[in-house]
């Protein structure tokens, strides 16, 4: 997700979580990549007919409203879009007695992987809030002699991406062979699966522009037995932060490893801002004029196209981060934000909250 699309993805969820409905009458409605849209139509027409026997008045004729004002929306789509829509809508009024209808149509930068209906007092929003949370995109691979599988962690999602098996014979020998013979058959077997988890570990992550790591992990030495093989591509051994014993190699094991690797994942993130932080306050002391800071300065040294990396605190009101992004965006300034959650983090809340370095000073 870009940060344009993650700042505007937020602005929407923190607006639609102030609204509280006076009963149970804000519709949320979740329609994953290849739902029918005729299907999601029906269900709504299903609803407006259960929504006859709420027994409050007021409650009844907004949840109907609403229902009726969806139907009329998802006629002006032919089809759902490629990663599917999050729709919203009731009454937001805050006065009593009063209607104000309003609607949200949502087509998420990620795909939605949820299918759902709920009427309730507060829009349902945790899916969406799912998305923000996968910035970090990790590669997953577990294996032993039998088989490889192989993920990918964004966010807090594991997806399976692909699993293989070998065909590496057990331990025990076929009668009629000698063990010397039979365990160079083996060992012929296991090298060329090993070649096999490189190929595939290449298809599949090494074109992955925003890949921050691989994770690798199983049960026994295999997984340091393929590493010394040396088929792994340097460019993707170089991205490996960590390797754990595992009891699993199919896809469970990928949801081992991401739990064996929560410390060393939590310290990538961190060592990450840190290096930025340390970079930042050392141009800082040594370099001042490739530095600015402080939302005046900033925002000049934005409009004069200076800004090389902008640094935005996550304490920054939304509406002025916002403002700050689309400028630098247009710029092509990189955007970084950064948490409040470390000591640096603070220091640099405490020093401006919003901070550039700078392609050259003005």
């Amino acid at each position: 997700m870009e940060e344009a699309e993650r700042a505007k993805l937020q602005t929407l969820i923190e607006e639609l979580q102030e609204y509280k409905g006076r009963h149970t009458e804000l519709i949320s409605i979740y329609a994953p990549a290849g739902s029918n849209i005729n299907q999601v139509a029906n269900q709504l027409l299903s609803e407006q007919s259960t929504a006859q026997n709420i027994k409050s008045k007021t409650t009844r004729k907004n949840v109907i409203d609403a229902l009726e004002r969806l139907v009329r929306h998802l006629k002006l789509y032919k089809k759902l879009p490629e990663k599917g829509l999050a729709l919203f809508c009731g009454n937001v009024s805050k006065a009593e007695g009063q209607s104000d209808l309003r609607l949200w149509a949502i087509e998420p930068p990620q795909p939605l992987k949820v299918k759902f209906y709920r009427c309730d007092q507060t829009f349902v929003l945790e899916p969406l809030k799912e998305m923000l949370e996968a910035k970090e995109v990790y590669g997953l691979i577990v294996l032993d002699k039998k088989e490889a599988t192989f993920g990918l962690l964004e966010g807090k999602s594991i997806r399976k991406l692909r699993h293989i098996t070998s065909g590496v014979p057990s331990k025990q020998r076929a009668g009629g062979q000698s063990a010397l013979r039979f365990e160079r058959i083996r060992e012929e077997m296991t090298k060329e699966f090993f070649k096999r988890i490189a190929n595939n570990a290449k298809e599949l992550f090494f074109q992955k522009a925003k890949l921050n790591g691989l994770l690798i992990g199983g049960p026994g030495p295999t997984k340091d037995d393929f590493l010394k093989e040396g088929q792994l591509l340097t460019a993707l051994r170089n991205k490996i932060i960590t390797i754990k014993d595992l009891g699993y190699s199919d896809e469970h094991g990928l949801k081992l490893l991401v739990e064996a690797s929560k410390e060393t994942l939590e310290k990538e993130a961190i060592m990450k801002e840190k290096a930025l932080l340390e970079k930042f306050f050392t141009l800082l002391a040594k370099e001042p004029e490739k530095i600015a800071y402080g939302e005046q300065q900033v925002r000049k040294a934005l409009e004069a196209g200076a800004v090389e990396q902008l640094l935005i605190s996550t304490s920054v009101n939304r509406k002025l981060a916002d403002e700050i992004e689309k400028l630098a965006r247009a710029t092509a300034a990189t955007i970084d934000y950064i948490s409040t959650e470390t000591n640096e983090g603070l220091q640099f809340k405490n020093l401006a909250e919003i901070g550039a370095i700078l392609r050259f000073a003005i």
